[in-house]
């Protein structure tokens, strides 16, 4: 058998080389997974496929403890339990808005938002998905992130509005298409749709070219959804909110290009664009959380 050549995309023409293939442990791993695929492709699906669900890093690095005024709680859900955050000090009666992170993310990332709807006189609910934060479990997919947010819909809904990040605001549209009782949404540098970004993942570590149909085949399988339900041509008509795209123009990892599609995708969206902030700042930034505050105004 020949070697297979260390075969790596550049960063530049691949966003999930940012998270897969950055270090030399990475690079490594790569090389294990392209041997074990080579052997029998069947294995290597799987083994990529559990890399693939495995948020990185590990939450453990992501978790903090909940500071006053907010105070967390959890419920059952699939085999763990959900975590998430509600401020004390918000009287009963507010809208409720549910903030929800990305892919490796935690709701408490959502937290400057968080506080700057709370002071705008709305109750906002932070969410950790499965595998991330407090939340149990360790793996996790994308529906499994929509059945997350309508649990947490069944024990906090309905909302006034949603603000998802990154991976969660795919989820979050799929949930919206799916009959959410939301308002409006504000989508967070949405990333690109699974089966892109299945191929940024496969190609980050060189792996064959048939290699992201055969995880893609797999996860419809397992998850019994179609891929093709998170993708903007499919989404775009079923989605009435109305929605502000916020991405910033630099943001390596959900490429801006990603916001512009789904704002031409769907029926009611508007962008606004920042720069300088990169892919996880832009949830710290005062003005980003003002220009949510004001959508939902």
């Amino acid at each position: 058998m020949s070697a297979i050549p260390p075969v790596v995309t550049p960063a530049a023409a691949n966003p999930a080389s940012a998270f897969y293939a950055g270090s030399r442990a990475a690079q490594a791993l790569g090389a294990t997974l392209r041997g074990v695929d080579a052997l029998s492709p069947a294995w290597g699906t799987r083994a990529a496929l559990r890399l693939f669900f495995t948020p990185l890093p590990w939450k453990l690095t992501m978790r903090r403890p909940a500071v006053a005024p907010w105070s967390m709680s959890a419920w059952p859900f699939e085999g763990v339990t959900l975590a998430s955050y509600r401020r004390a000090d918000v009287e009963a009666g507010r809208p409720r808005v549910l903030l929800v992170h990305g892919w490796a993310g935690s709701g408490q990332q959502m937290q400057p938002i968080g506080d700057a709807l709370a002071a705008a006189g709305f109750d906002p609910v932070l969410l950790d998905f499965p595998g991330h934060g407090r939340s149990g479990g360790w793996r996790s997919t994308l529906p499994q992130f929509t059945r997350a947010i309508h649990s947490a819909t069944s024990r906090f809904g309905p909302w006034h509005g949603v603000v998802a990040h990154s991976l969660g605001a795919v989820a979050a549209l799929h949930t919206a298409a799916r009959g959410l009782p939301a308002k409006r949404l504000v989508l967070v540098a949405p990333s690109a749709p699974p089966a892109l970004f299945l191929r940024w993942f496969a190609g980050s570590f060189g792996l064959a070219d048939d290699a992201s149909d055969r995880m893609r085949e797999r996860i419809e399988l397992t998850e019994g959804v179609p891929l093709a339900e998170f993708e903007p041509d499919w989404l775009g008509s079923r989605v009435a909110q109305r929605s502000l795209i916020v991405h910033d123009e630099n943001d390596r990892v959900a490429p801006f290009s990603a916001g512009q599609r789904w704002a031409r995708a769907l029926a009611d969206a508007r962008m606004h664009p920042t720069q300088g902030l990169s892919h996880r700042r832009v949830l710290d930034d005062g003005g980003v959380a003002q220009a949510v505050v004001a959508h939902f105004r």
